[in-house]
């Protein structure tokens, strides 16, 4: 079993992982550059039975997703505000860990198997994709369930160009 520990600033809310992410999603959409406060977040997916709290209680923050209609629950700590993990009601059996969190946020792998970088159309234009990555205008698959066109750059690109 792979366990990684992660936490908030102050150390109020811990929480560990207990597998590998099944996915790695880098979010371009302008709910996570607002979340992150930068161009972009970094989001190993994990199943919800494998994130297990180990200290605190985290506050939830309910918003509504302009791209699905659906809840996305953020969860961050009380004392400091950090966003620790995402939870869905679209996606209910997943949750999303905000990478920076962990005590090692370059534990797992970016690969092209298991990762993609999404919403793209609303990249910041100087932000480089590396190549070989699976890459999606907006996400994946629309809420109908039909799935969207990939892209993978053979070089390092540049959005906007």
């Amino acid at each position: 079993m792979t366990r990684n520990e992660g936490g908030c600033l102050c150390g109020g809310v811990r929480y560990a992982t207990l597998a590998n992410p099944g996915r790695v999603t880098v979010c371009h959409c302008r709910f996570c550059q607002k979340a992150t406060g930068s161009a972009y977040m970094v989001e190993p997916i994990f199943g919800k039975d494998d994130l297990v709290l180990l200290a605190g209680s985290p506050k939830t923050f309910d918003l509504v997703s302009k791209g699905s209609g659906k809840v996305v629950h953020v969860h961050f700590c009380g004392n400091c505000g950090t966003k620790l993990w995402l939870s869905f009601e679209r996606f209910p059996d997943a949750v999303g860990v905000y990478a920076g969190t962990f005590d090692d946020p370059c534990w797992f792998p970016i690969e092209p198997s298991t990762s993609k970088h999404i919403f793209l159309g609303v990249a910041r234009a100087d932000t480089i994709i590396p190549s070989g990555l699976p890459t999606f205008v907006e996400h994946t698959v629309t809420n109908g369930g039909v799935t969207q066109e990939t892209k993978v750059f053979e070089a390092h690109h540049k959005v906007g160009s």
